[in-house]
């Protein structure tokens, strides 16, 4: 990816115009600014200026109208000078939408009056972060074999499992600690939860570089994208930012979203640590959105949205540098990756939900079997070489050993699944026939309804 070009200077651009220019510029500034869609100069520069302007007057008529309405937070650059944002109609749009999206349990009833059903899809939300999050920083292995490593509890075999394992367990530690302030501490606990075991110095995890460690941002080219603060700063900008994420400054509202977005910047700027910030950043962002009661972001992976498109996050960033500190960009892109992880929930939500009638015919017949085993069967009759174990199907629904054993040896013991022992591990496998003898419930159905109280989340624990 290319750096993006250098905004023109607006003293030297206001310099060179006269004085009748000058105002010409100003009575067109409020007429530009609402007509673009916060581009940033590289991408400006490409597009023809409205009449009678030149590309860069066009530029200055821009950001004399965004300049007014930007407002500082604590964050600083390596001079001293503050971040600024502003929150545009393209990002209040947005925020509403996320509002909505996110802050009302209209529609999935299930995941949150049915403490069973929720945790068993939150486990599988949480797989699917921690799995994209650390493809993000380079992890290289497929979802399946993740999945499987995570729900049945093996050891990781090699560093990219062992950042995924290690993003999953952050996780669960974010929910538990999503009512808690942010402090100091917090963020070196949840670094070391991120890079337990993944760093080329182990000694580096769960602390601050030193500046002895020369950290920057560069692709493998060489080409540098991004250079920290100083070491000697970290300790007070740590502090700084808690203060934000807990609400404490600024003196003017800020947005709840807003906010974790520009907490998700500030460590990213910082870039505190030897390696692992950019997990540590989305860590902080969730914890954040959860902190403010956005409930259903627990069912939100972004990394996944995020890792479709990096290179855009990356630009993002790239333009809140290179344009005097504007934040606005980051944020803008940001909230359209929010929206869009919503979106893609809503949808899973009705694509599974039709899933779920479809299957209703196959399955109403079986009375007296709970949720958990209709989704194994569900699964099975999908996939019928998978293969199960007692405590990845605990795993998947954050249940007991006893009573998951419990599910998979009743629906043995009716026939729905059949059981052999593989050295010391009890493997259950869907029977052959297992079409055939779920036809045969529904016809001798009694049309008792189906618990809808499957999870959406239709893929137990498979090994």
């Amino acid at each position: 990816m290319k750096l993006p070009a250098t905004p023109p200077n607006a003293l030297d651009l206001w310099a060179k115009l006269s004085p009748e220019r000058q105002e010409e510029l100003i009575g067109a500034s409020g007429k530009v600014a609402t007509a673009d869609s916060y581009l940033h100069w590289d991408e400006l520069r490409r597009r023809p200026p409205p009449f009678g302007l030149t590309g860069e007057e066009w530029w200055f008529a821009l950001k004399m109208g965004r300049d007014a309405s930007l407002r500082p937070i604590p964050l600083l650059d390596k001079t001293a000078v503050n971040f600024r944002f502003a929150t545009p109609d393209q990002i209040l749009g947005q925020l509403h939408e996320i509002d909505r999206g996110l802050g009302f349990i209209v529609g999935l009833p299930d995941l949150i009056t049915k403490p069973d059903v929720r945790d068993s899809y939150i486990v599988s939300s949480l797989i699917q972060e921690s799995i994209t999050s650390s493809q993000l920083e380079g992890a290289a292995t497929t979802r399946s074999i993740a999945k499987e490593m995570i729900r049945t509890g093996r050891p990781p075999r090699d560093k990219s499992e062992r950042m995924i394992l290690n993003n999953y367990h952050t996780m669960q530690r974010i929910r538990a600690r999503r009512d808690q302030a942010l402090t100091p501490e917090l963020v070196l606990e949840i670094h070391a939860l991120v890079t337990a075991d993944t760093l080329e110095r182990s000694d580096a995890s769960g602390r601050l570089r030193r500046a002895d460690e020369n950290v920057r941002v560069e692709d493998a080219e060489g080409t540098v994208f991004h250079l920290p603060p100083a070491a000697s700063e970290l300790d007070a900008r740590l502090r700084a930012m808690c203060d934000f994420a807990n609400g404490l400054t600024p003196d003017f509202f800020i947005h709840p979203v807003v906010r974790a977005i520009i907490l998700h910047f500030w460590l990213a700027y910082d870039h505190p640590f030897v390696d692992g910030n950019g997990r540590t950043a989305r860590a902080l962002f969730y914890w954040a959105m959860l902190r403010e009661k956005y409930q259903l972001f627990e069912f939100i992976s972004i990394s996944q949205i995020l890792l479709r498109a990096p290179v855009r996050y990356a630009r993002a960033f790239l333009h809140t540098e290179t344009d005097g500190l504007d934040l606005t960009y980051f944020i803008l892109h940001q909230v359209g990756v929010i929206r869009e992880a919503v979106e893609a929930l809503h949808e899973y939500v009705r694509h599974k939900t039709a899933e779920l009638r479809a299957m209703e015919k196959c399955l109403r017949g079986l009375v007296g079997l709970n949720h958990r085993q209709q989704t194994v069967l569900a699964h099975a009759f999908r996939e019928p070489q998978a293969r199960y174990v007692i405590e990845g199907h605990r795993r998947s629904h954050n249940i007991s050993f006893q009573t998951a054993r419990d599910d998979l040896f009743d629906l043995v013991e009716r026939g729905l699944l059949t059981m052999r022992k593989e050295g010391r591990t009890t493997a259950f496998y869907s029977p052959k026939d297992l079409g055939d003898k779920l036809s045969k419930a529904a016809e001798a159905s009694d049309n008792t309804a189906l618990d809808m109280t499957i999870p959406i989340e239709f893929r137990p624990a498979v090994d």
